[in-house]
């Protein structure tokens, strides 16, 4: 009976400790169907890690309700395409240049993180 016990407690540790870790995604991309096919692979991106090795804390400065005096408003998290079109025709930021904004500019800043094509785009 104590042997019973103690395979159904050590079934019972696999199933709450290990098989949640196997259930989880192990990556998740940027890859917004706005563009349709892509012409370059989907940039790999798991979220919480890269904010936690950035030390970002907060949905600010890479998702922001709008910009007003130059300056990004912070508000309800939005994604890129909630305030970009795909393509402009009136000179404002488009889709593609929105993301890479966002992205390459705090890399560079920080000086840390890909900036090249091939770095985020992975084949």
């Amino acid at each position: 009976m104590k042997k019973c016990i103690t395979i159904l407690l050590a079934v019972a540790a696999v199933l709450v400790f290990i098989l949640p870790a196997f259930s989880q995604e192990d990556i998740t991309e940027i890859k917004d169907p706005s563009f349709g096919k892509l012409q370059r692979p989907a940039v790999p991106f798991m979220h919480d890690e890269h904010n936690e090795k950035a030390g970002l804390d907060g949905c600010l400065p890479c998702h922001h309700e709008g910009i007003e005096d130059g300056e990004l408003i912070e508000g309800d998290p939005v994604t890129c395409v909630d305030c970009h079109d795909v393509k402009t025709d009136d000179g404002s930021m488009n889709l593609k240049e929105a993301y890479h904004k966002q992205c390459i500019t705090c890399h560079e800043e920080a000086k840390k993180g890909p900036v090249a094509c091939g770095e985020c785009h992975v084949k």
